[in-house]
């Protein structure tokens, strides 16, 4: 059965549906989800995945076949409670539109959960297939329900599966439309419905997930996707907040780097004004200690901004922190606090992010990077290239093949930023090496954990008047909500507009009697220009 393993995505077809009430009429609330020119917010692999004629289209060939079942995975969030429209075609073989769905730990590009089934051929098209995820969940024709036994039971016929394939039309356009109500699931072709499931598998079912689009192992196919559309029926504005702690390490480096309590203050304002669910706190460590229990446990998101190695903060806290994780909570490390020690420590930032800062084999040089070029992730939303001067970490140790990690902020480093003796934090063989070699590094990453949490890690921030950058700014604000378990704006988060008296507040450490602000005003206009 994992032939039907389909497209998972957050497909939404444009097109009418009556059968079981769907309204016929277009309505206001509708996004779309692909523009028609291009591959942007989705992922998958390239080998297999274009745009074709205004199309999403995916192909194998004999010469070019895949080994197992792949998908292009929507990464524009995780929709609950939606409609999805589209229309498909397909060409030999069978596909299907993944929904609720998720990423299989440890396998690129494949994705499980529920799917709406469509084929070449004459069975599945309709049907609710559970992709690594229960098998068939009601076959063409049926209303099923899922019980505590994992099992799907037959509770009303709903049509004739001969007669609703009359309906579908062979190597041409069909509209395909899903609805997410709940834990009911219903699934229309060309207006007629296919199937329905009732999932009452409390342990099992899932109230969200990525939407995705499948291409099958086997023989050649292809097939093709145009007017993707989605509707939210719980809009995410209506959803409780999400809570985003900020934790600030203490004062460090004197006034104009590692002001941490300034910093995330800052974020933490333009992350309350942006008009997105959410409720950010600063915590000051230095003032406050530790977090409670209930504050840590109320977080969607943790954000540490401190000074790290052997003193990090989470050292002392490991247990708690990854009994959160596995719950689900984000977890942000910005700068030093991407900096721990080799063991335990760093196994657990592996597992929580993905990277961190490995003594003796990563860097902290002071150096201009430029991102000329930025990967299509949700914390890239409405981020443009950019450069900064900053004390830009490298060589981060990162999981075994990078696996499950995304690259974000990419750039090749020059020689002169290896001028120091090796050292814990200066240099090494393994990095001269890497270097020579012109292996590009890795400044910022992102990660999805198979339990469901979210982390990012960025070695960026040692001058605070880089929080000034628009860019930058964005970029972190985008990961933070991200990590809380938001979808994050096409255009990104807000990031306002950012002046020196702003980069001025909440400091604690005293501003300099003779502090000069024209320069900062110059580097934002600079940033900003």
């Amino acid at each position: 059965m994992q032939r039907r393993m389909k497209l998972t995505a957050w497909l939404m077809a444009a097109f009418v549906l009556s059968t079981t009430g769907f309204t016929a009429s277009a309505q206001d609330g509708w996004e779309s989800l692909f523009d028609g020119k291009t591959l942007n917010h989705w992922d998958g692999n390239p080998k297999f995945w274009r745009v074709e004629d205004g199309t999403i289209t995916g192909q194998t060939t004999a010469e070019n076949p895949t080994q197992g079942n792949t998908f292009l995975i929507y990464q524009g969030g995780e929709p609950g409670d939606f409609e999805l429209k589209l229309e498909y075609k397909i060409i030999g073989g069978n596909s299907g539109i993944q929904y609720r769905s998720f990423e299989v730990p440890n396998e690129k590009w494949v994705i499980g959960g529920y799917q709406a089934d469509f084929e070449a051929g004459d069975t599945y098209s309709g049907i609710n297939y559970g992709e690594r995820f229960r098998g068939i969940l009601a076959e063409r024709g049926q209303e099923t329900v899922i019980g505590d036994d994992h099992k799907p039971k037959v509770v009303k016929q709903i049509g004739d599966t001969k007669e609703i394939q009359t309906k579908i039309k062979k190597e041409d356009w069909n509209e395909y439309h899903i609805k997410a109500d709940g834990f009911k699931f219903t699934h229309q072709i060309n207006g007629v419905t296919t199937s329905i499931v009732t999932d009452e598998d409390k342990a099992e079912r899932r109230a969200k997930g990525l939407l995705a689009l499948q291409l099958h192992a086997g023989p050649p196919m292809k097939v093709q996707f145009r007017n993707i559309k989605i509707k939210y029926l719980k809009p995410q504005a209506s959803a409780a907040k999400k809570k985003i702690l900020l934790l600030a390490g203490n004062a460090s480096h004197g006034f104009g780097a590692h002001d941490h309590l300034s910093g995330c203050s800052l974020l933490a304002r333009q992350l309350n004004a942006s008009g997105l669910p959410v409720e950010a706190e600063v915590h000051a460590l230095q003032t406050a200690g530790w977090p409670s229990d209930e504050k840590l446990a109320a977080a969607n998101t943790i954000v540490i901004y401190s000074d790290g190695g052997g003193g990090h903060p989470f050292n002392a806290h490991l247990d708690q922190l990854n009994a959160l994780a596995k719950k689900g909570t984000g977890i942000v490390m910005l700068h030093y606090g991407v900096e721990t020690t080799k063991g335990p420590e760093g196994d657990k930032f592996l597992d929580w992010t993905g990277g961190y800062f490995e003594p003796h084999w990563s860097v902290n040089p002071h150096w201009v990077a430029s991102y000329t070029k930025l990967p299509d992730h949700p914390t890239t939303h409405g981020v443009k290239p950019f450069s900064t001067d900053d004390e830009w970490y490298y060589h981060m140790r990162f999981r075994d093949k990078m696996n499950g990690v995304v690259p974000i902020l990419s750039e090749l480093p020059p020689e002169s930023t290896l001028t120091r003796p090796d050292g814990p934090h200066s240099g090494n063989p393994e990095v001269r090496e890497a270097i020579k070699n012109k292996e590009v590094q890795h400044m910022a990453w992102a990660t999805q954990r198979p339990e469901g949490g979210r982390g990012f890690g960025c070695t960026g921030g040692h001058n605070h008047v880089n929080w000034g950058n628009d860019q930058f700014r964005k970029l972190v604000l985008n990961a933070i909500v991200w990590t809380a378990g938001l979808d994050v704006p096409a255009d990104g988060v807000p990031a306002g507009t950012v002046t020196v008296e702003d980069l001025l507040q909440n400091h604690d450490e005293p501003v300099p009697a003779d502090f000069n602000k024209a320069n900062w005003q110059s580097t934002l206009d600079k940033f900003n220009k």
